[in-house]
């Protein structure tokens, strides 16, 4: 037998070297390729005329965006390793910067956005012109730490020399740029996908704009060609030397902001790189608000971080508004993450809607100082300002603000509180005189009742949850309101108070008031009650002399519709019961009192110089298409029951009343013929009436009824009156006969 061991174990040896031998010179071959194709590569990049390719790129990139695209200077390419972005093995591999220069990008197809001193076209707010020296002078702020020593000088030599003015941008152009550096990785673009790490626009002309569909420039439309599709990925984004826009057709604003680059930081914490300046314009209205601020910013902005924390400062006017804003901002990809200080100040929060959308009333001047955070991400805006202090007029103002977006309108809610309300800061917000003007009404055309128009056409642009009280009122003498809280709703453009609550002449003052806006004219529901409220509080002359005119209690409910206070009631439907109970009363303290009407009427029917003991008077209207007649109107003394009848016209402003007496001790009158009262309410006309004898109403029956019919304007609460002795007795009479 023939051993085959030894002679077998040297031929497998010998193969495996073979095979071993032969991979290794394929390693070898495949090695020298990559070196060859490498250093092919490099040639290629180090020594290609790449301008050849640029209406290849132009053509790739104009199809992709669907705009035209151009690279109309120098186009180069370098390399850079390693990758300073990147750890571990990524850092190593290889990538190229890519230099152009003098780039365009044009308008979607059909946009135009002219720049002064071209004329507006009816689509789109026109820029204004470049500005050219905007960030000059000291950098923005609110001014400088104690420890830091700054000249004018100082903030001049700030800004460092630009390298070149921007392209010219016509109307059809987006973008213009005088340079742009782009970090490209290799790698990704075999999957189609372009990654620049980083990209520096140098000396960019950039508009954006929106229309008045809401439609934006800078949203691309999908390319059409069913070829591979190619994505593009942004790092960290530099803008340096630059000039930005802003064209809004649905605000009616333009702006324009200019970019430069700082020398230095500002100081060790205040890291920030840019300094911009801003002009523009907004429409408020038929007025034209002018838009001016200065800032600075961060240096770079990197775009793949959630929390980058990018810093920002900000001073700004536009009309009667102040604002200085100055933190960080999270991701400024989707304006997500606000972190700011703000102060706001203005001549009236109403300015504020047509910049911000915040619906809020017309007011004194006011200024706010509070934290701002949470997100302004078009459509899904969720912010909150908290903990804010500040003065409306003379008073003081703080709580907290919250804001959501949301469809079909934002909401806004608010807490609110005044430790010290100046009854007269409160005026502009509900219509009445501003501070300085005089407290009393004054007839407008022969008219008394406020014609002022209300403000309703905004009232279904935002909702509104808003809760405000005040425990301590500065008020008139002769306005007795000790403290105010209200809620205040507003859904859809129907507005609900409910509750809204006065302190008021030592008494209680409860309304629910609902308005509906989209009716036309304006439709409102008034229900009201008051208890306990002492008459002679409201006139100091007489609250001096230690009288009393009485206590008022009541209920009022009352619908109607118009576009002012005088339409409202002069439409009205509903009813009016009033009730003052224990009073004294003279023609000598009414007419301290300033209640003319009532004084005369008084010193008819008792004499000049007589105090009168009231025991009740009643007062309960019937109100019809702005007709007030009484179903009672009753007076009861210690002498005598008198009654008024007839009507209030509040559409015409016209009294037409007659006061007669039911039951009287004669030898306690002066006079003994029935009186009237008739004419204007601004002018009335208190006379004898001719005819047989009768009772007269005497001044608590004319203030509580007739005189003061802005009685019936304040909504009065309902107490439980009806069960006092001497106004049962009355009421009693009544039905009795």
């Amino acid at each position: 037998m023939v051993d085959t061991t030894s002679t077998s174990a040297p031929e497998s040896t010998s193969a495996h070297s073979r095979l071993a031998r032969r991979w290794l010179r394929w390693a070898a071959i495949a090695m020298a390729l990559l070196l060859a194709l490498i250093l092919a590569a490099a040639l290629l990049i180090a020594f290609m005329d790449w301008n050849k390719l640029r209406p290849w790129i132009n053509e790739k990139v104009s199809s992709s965006t669907g705009r035209e695209f151009a690279i109309n200077g120098d186009l180069q390419l370098q390399w850079t390793w390693p990758q300073p972005l990147d750890t571990g093995w990524r850092h190593w591999v290889p990538g190229v910067v890519v230099h152009a220069s003098d780039l365009t990008l044009s308008q979607p197809q059909g946009w135009l956005v002219q720049q002064a001193p071209e004329k507006a076209d009816d689509k789109q707010p026109v820029l204004p012109a470049t500005p050219k020296e905007l960030n000059t002078g000291r950098l923005p702020g609110q001014g400088q730490a104690a420890n830091e020593k700054r000249t004018a000088a100082d903030d001049d030599d700030a800004i460092a020399d630009a390298g070149r003015q921007p392209p010219e941008r016509d109307a059809r152009t987006m973008i213009t740029a005088a340079n742009a550096t782009a970090s490209l990785r290799l790698w990704p673009l075999l999957a189609r996908h372009v990654q620049l790490d980083s990209l520096l626009l140098q000396a960019p002309d950039m508009v954006l704009a929106r229309n008045d569909k809401g439609e934006n420039n800078w949203t691309f439309d999908k390319p059409t060609s069913s070829g591979p599709k190619w994505s593009l990925d942004i790092g960290q984004l530099r803008i340096s030397d630059g000039v930005l826009g802003w064209s809004d057709a649905i605000k009616n604003m333009a702006v324009r902001a200019r970019i430069d680059t700082l020398r230095r930081p500002v100081s060790a914490d205040q890291p920030y790189g840019m300094r911009f300046g801003l002009t523009g314009y907004l429409h408020q209205g038929k007025t034209r608000a002018q838009i001016q601020a200065q800032g600075l910013a961060g240096q770079v902005l990197d775009l793949r971080q959630d929390r980058l924390r990018f810093p920002l400062r900000i001073s700004a006017k536009v009309g009667s508004l102040q604002a200085f804003a100055e933190g960080f901002l999270d991701n400024p990809k989707t304006l997500d993450g606000l972190d700011f200080q703000v102060k706001v100040l203005g001549k009236s929060m109403a300015d504020l809607f047509e910049l911000t959308g915040l619906l809020l009333p017309a007011t004194p001047p006011f200024e706010t100082s509070g934290h701002l955070i949470g997100s302004l991400q078009p459509g899904k805006a969720v912010w909150q300002y908290e903990k804010f202090k500040g003065r409306l007029g003379q008073s003081d103002l703080s709580g907290d603000l919250q804001y959501r977006s949301a469809q079909p309108r934002p909401k806004l809610t608010a807490q609110l509180r005044s430790k010290q309300l100046r009854l007269v800061d409160l005026g502009p917000v509900i219509g009445a005189a501003p501070s300085g003007s005089s407290g009393k009404p004054q007839p407008v055309n022969g008219r008394v009742l406020p014609q002022v128009q209300f403000q309703t056409e905004n009232w279904d642009k935002m909702d509104l949850d808003l809760r405000y009280e005040s425990n301590h009122i500065l008020r008139p003498e002769a306005l007795p309101i000790e403290n105010l809280s209200v809620h205040a709703l507003l859904d859809n453009g129907k507005l609900t108070l409910s509750p809204l609550k006065f302190g008021f002449a030592e008494g209680t003052l409860n309304i629910d008031a609902r308005v509906d806006s989209h009716a036309k004219p304006v439709a409102a529901k008034l229900n009201g009650q008051v208890q306990s409220l002492k008459l002679s509080a409201l006139f100091p002359k007489v609250e001096k002399m230690k009288k009393s005119l009485g206590q008022l209690d009541g209920a009022v409910a009352l619908t109607g519709q118009g576009e002012s206070l005088a339409q409202w009631l002069g439409t009205g439907n509903g009813s009016l019961r009033l009730y003052v109970r224990d009073g004294t009363f003279s023609a000598q303290l009414l007419d301290l009192a300033g209640l003319n009407v009532g004084s005369i009427v008084i010193a008819k029917l008792f004499g000049n110089d007589k105090e009168v003991q009231l025991r009740c008077a009643v007062a309960d209207l019937n109100v019809q298409q702005g007709i007030a007649r009484p179903r009672t109107a009753k007076l009861a003394t210690t002498e005598a029951v008198v009654e008024a009848t007839g009507q209030i016209n509040l559409a015409q402003e016209q009294l037409d009343l007659r006061i007669v007496p039911e039951s009287l001790k004669w030898k306690f009158f002066s006079l003994r013929t029935p009186l009237y009262v008739r004419g204007s309410f601004a002018k009335p006309d208190v006379g004898l009436e001719p005819g047989p004898l009768a009772a007269r109403a005497g001044a608590a029956v004319a203030a509580a009824v007739f005189a003061p019919a802005a009685l019936a304007l304040v909504p009065l609460t309902v107490p439980a009156a009806d069960d006092d002795v001497n106004c049962k007795q009355l009421l009693t009479q009544v039905r009795n006969r």
